[in-house]
């Protein structure tokens, strides 16, 4: 064993080890310390047994000093997953309601119809947004002010071709998606979850309310479980008004964990939003709440006036 040791030592003694990880074909990595690096072929020792991969095979050799200073100029992303709304696997941190506010701003729009305005925010970057039910309710003049910051200014831009996808008048959500020629990809929100939450916990809500756009009211989490009508409600201290319905309630981390929807008018800091588990079913199903009389899993059926009425109205 001894003169096997030194066999060993004395074959590697002019070599130059260096650390380094071998990618290979089939998306497989390997990493050990490089012994030789042939024309053909890769010596590596991976500590347990010497390893010969063929070039072939390669499909990159980094550097283990390479690979730290790559991953320190890309710093890996907070774990989200992308479907048609993002939703965070691994929380990110928190951090202060300025520093979210700037970051999450354009996100978060005004609605406006004939009949009144609410607040909104977009789900993912093509346009579809999140508002309640009884800002769009009876309308389909709708309109969507948007707030983008360039250089430091706020550049308002409405956009009027509005699509109604999704309605559900019993959990009071409304999913718009915003369709006009010139729309670009907008910033989007991240959904939370609510039920990680704690009473105490701050929250902040970003809305319109009575038409000041871009109001932010910061509070705590009054309580998970307020029931009203036989639904359950988040109550919250930070306040809320006409205008900020269908806006976002969020944590310090920067996620949504409900839909500002309503408010005891004669008290303060009682304000009420839908729980996000509520939100995320009702995108999960949105083809069934769609908006489309066609749609045979469509929960509200308009149907045609009794036959004496039909033929009074003709005359």
């Amino acid at each position: 064993m001894l003169k096997l040791l030194l066999c060993v030592s004395l074959l590697l003694g002019g070599i130059t080890v260096r650390a380094a990880t071998v990618e290979l074909k089939g998306k497989a990595a390997v990493t050990g310390k490089i012994l030789e690096e042939k024309k053909d072929q890769i010596i590596i020792d991976i500590g347990y047994t010497v390893l010969v991969i063929p070039k072939s095979q390669v499909v990159k050799l980094l550097d283990d000093d390479a690979r730290a200073a790559k991953a320190v100029a890309a710093p890996p992303e907070p774990a989200v997953d992308r479907g048609f709304y993002s939703a965070s696997i691994v929380p990110p941190q928190e951090r202060s309601v300025r520093e979210l506010v700037n970051e999450l701003g354009e996100a978060v729009v005004q609605v406006r119809t004939p009949a009144g305005l609410g607040s909104g925010f977009f789900i993912n970057p093509d346009g579809f947004l999140i508002t309640n039910f009884h800002v769009t309710e009876g309308e389909t003049q709708i309109s969507v002010e948007v707030y983008l910051q360039k250089n430091g200014q706020i550049e308002r831009k409405t956009y009027k071709q509005i699509r109604i996808v999704a309605l559900n008048k019993f959990a009071d959500l409304a999913l718009l998606r915003i369709e006009d020629k010139d729309a670009p990809k907008f910033s989007c929100v991240t959904l939370g979850d609510a039920d990680k939450m704690a009473v105490g916990d701050t929250v902040f809500a970003i809305g319109s309310p009575l038409g000041l756009e871009r109001t932010v009211t910061e509070g705590i989490l009054s309580t998970k479980t307020r029931q009203i009508e036989g639904t359950l409600y988040l109550q919250t201290t930070a306040q809320i008004n006409p205008g900020n319905s269908g806006g976002p309630l969020f944590n310090l981390r920067g996620e949504v964990i409900g839909v500002t929807n309503m408010k005891i008018t004669f008290g303060e800091g009682l304000g009420f939003a839908i729980p996000v588990e509520a939100v995320k079913f009702f995108l999960n199903h949105r083809e069934s709440y769609a908006y489309d009389n066609d749609n045979p899993s469509n929960p509200y059926r308009y149907l045609e006036p009794p036959s004496r009425a039909k033929k009074a109205a003709s005359q």
